[in-house]
């Protein structure tokens, strides 16, 4: 649990009516988040405020404007893609995969989380991130800042500079995986509040992710990576479409997250 400091000092009786209306609302973990959104307000009005929007079904996240992501703050804000604690797997393969690595792309980077943790583990890094969507951008923006990194706008690579191509050591890209005919089922938080675009993977849900991979060598380095989060059941297609765009490739599984990463390298 991160620092619970807060500039609004909150008595007991406002904690545990907080608790009490988040519980109401059937939030699990209600004693939590009500530290939470007590630590980031800073009168009452906003505490009211924000419980109201998080009773109304507001991911806590946007509600208290960050979420933590292998160990770092990540501002969110309404409208873009809230990072998922599995994706930090993503990162942790990227970092075994290419421990010195200096060119780093966080591509549908959302809110930058990716490009922002890898940074801040590798350490001074050429860092950018690009996605289709101006308010992730934006967002991106601001939590890429630290590691001096650049975000872009646009479709894809098509966001890039030029310069890039043959040098990227990592490229991140979390795409949208969701079948279209599945956004529908997907819980409430996502479905409501988060773009269509960082969701929809097209009809098998893989659209994204074979354009990704057809253009990838053209950008990565010799030896560089891909790395792409999927479901456990697209995996294998998944994998072969790496694989018939060039790029050595083999699957990485966390049955503790729940996480399914396609890797792929670079011929050298």
């Amino acid at each position: 649990m991160p620092s619970l400091s807060s500039s609004y000092p909150s008595s007991s009786s406002s904690y545990d009516s907080v608790v009490v209306a988040l519980r109401t609302a059937g939030c699990v973990f209600a004693e939590d988040e009500a530290r939470l959104i007590l630590a980031a307000a800073r009168t009452p009005d906003e505490v009211a405020a924000m419980v109201d929007r998080r009773v109304a079904g507001h991911p806590l996240e946007l509600v208290v404007g960050w979420a933590e992501f292998r160990g770092l703050r990540i501002a969110v804000a309404p409208g873009v893609f809230v990072p998922r604690r599995r994706t930090e797997f993503l990162v942790e393969q990227a970092l075994a995969q290419a421990p010195d690595a200096s060119v780093v792309v966080d591509l549908c980077c959302g809110s930058g989380a990716v490009g922002a943790a890898l940074a801040d583990a590798l350490g001074p890094v050429e860092l950018h991130a690009a996605d289709i969507d101006p308010a992730a951008v934006e967002c991106a923006r601001r939590n890429i800042a630290r590691a001096g990194g650049h975000a872009h706008t646009g479709d894809l690579f098509k966001a890039l500079p030029d310069a890039l191509r043959g040098r990227v050591d990592i490229l991140a890209a979390n795409v949208p995986y969701v079948p279209t005919d599945e956004v529908g089922l997907l819980p409430a938080e996502a479905r409501d509040h988060e773009p269509l675009v960082a969701l929809d993977g097209g009809t098998d849900g893989l659209d994204i992710l074979r354009r990704v991979a057809d253009e990838a060598t053209d950008w990565l380095s010799p030896g560089g990576c891909l790395l792409v989060e999927t479901s456990e059941r697209q995996a294998p297609q998944a994998v072969t479409a790496f694989t018939r765009s060039g790029l050595t490739t083999h699957l990485a599984v966390s049955e503790e997250w729940y996480a399914h990463v396609v890797i792929g390298s670079h011929p050298h």
